[in-house]
């Protein structure tokens, strides 16, 4: 029973996180993530459009000029390629602070800025990350050879679609986790809250998943050669057409993490009550000091 009112708890959140993006002007951290989805993905592609000059005089010369083409070509592709996920990795500080800022909003609750704190929590993030995975990729590998056993073809097994429920709840997690952080839980006594709220983790997670998993085109945005085509080809409506519809996939996958980290730290504060929360660990940091 827990599991369902969280799991309504999260995506209720979605949309009051909506709401309130709309109502204290936050939408303007959307463009955050997009142009640095853009700059990403354009950086790549002028790395795959240079083509490294040699004079291979020899076989040594012919080796390391593949090498260095070869290493170009793979930066290209994972920039043009996997823009998002390093877009989310890279905006981990920025989604920090704008949960702290929606807490504040919510609470009145105030974090002061420590440089000390910041490098630990950035330890403390890449460990969590690192962790879920592994966890994520064991389950995986579980769930795959068990689907394999009783289908030839194991994408065909129901069991399947649960290697997409597991991503929902570690990529949740990772969210909740800002907020668990500030709370002054460990790592151990995060994953112990998550797991108690799974249903949680699991809303927060799978709408985050499904907008940053669209099959965006960024080509789209930047290759006009088709705009001239003659109409037989496709010409410039198809192009519009293609054009829109990336656009809108852009913009899909860039509010994804700004969104997603409001309803996080709103669900939170609708599962603990985040102004006393905050109020029982200052209470114990007391109660640590003076004994």
């Amino acid at each position: 029973m827990r599991f369902f009112r969280n799991l309504f708890i999260g995506y209720r959140a979605f949309y009051k996180a909506f709401r309130f993006i709309i109502e204290h002007k936050l939408y303007w951290y959307v463009g955050i993530p997009a142009i640095l989805m853009l700059g990403i993905y354009q950086m790549g592609h002028l790395i795959q459009l240079h083509i490294p000059t040699t004079r291979a005089n020899n076989m040594n010369d012919i080796v390391w000029y593949m090498i260095q083409l070869l290493i170009e070509i793979s930066i290209a592709i994972l920039l043009m390629r996997f823009a998002k996920y390093l877009v989310v990795i890279i905006l981990s500080p920025l989604l920090s602070h704008l949960s702290q800022k929606v807490e504040f909003t919510l609470t009145g609750n105030e974090y002061k800025f420590d440089l000390g704190l910041l490098i630990h929590d950035v330890k403390r993030g890449f460990r969590i990350a690192i962790r879920n995975i592994m966890w994520e990729y064991f389950f995986f590998i579980i769930v795959y050879l068990i689907a394999k056993l009783g289908w030839s073809d194991a994408e065909e097994s129901p069991l399947f679609y649960l290697i997409f429920v597991i991503g929902f709840f570690y990529y949740g997690f990772s969210f909740m986790d800002y907020v668990n952080e500030r709370l002054r839980l460990n790592v151990d006594q995060s994953v112990q809250f998550a797991r108690k709220n799974r249903g949680l983790a699991i809303a927060i997670g799978s709408i985050y998943s499904i907008m940053i998993w669209v099959p965006v085109d960024l080509r789209a945005l930047f290759d006009w050669s088709s705009f001239g085509q003659t109409t037989a080809n496709g010409g410039p409506f198809v192009f519009i057409y293609h054009f829109i519809i990336n656009l809108f996939l852009w913009m899909c996958a860039a509010f994804a993490p700004i969104w997603s980290i409001v309803a996080a730290t709103i669900a939170m504060d609708d599962v603990v009550n985040l102004k006393e929360a905050k109020l029982i660990v200052a209470e114990k940091n007391e109660l640590s000091t003076t004994t």
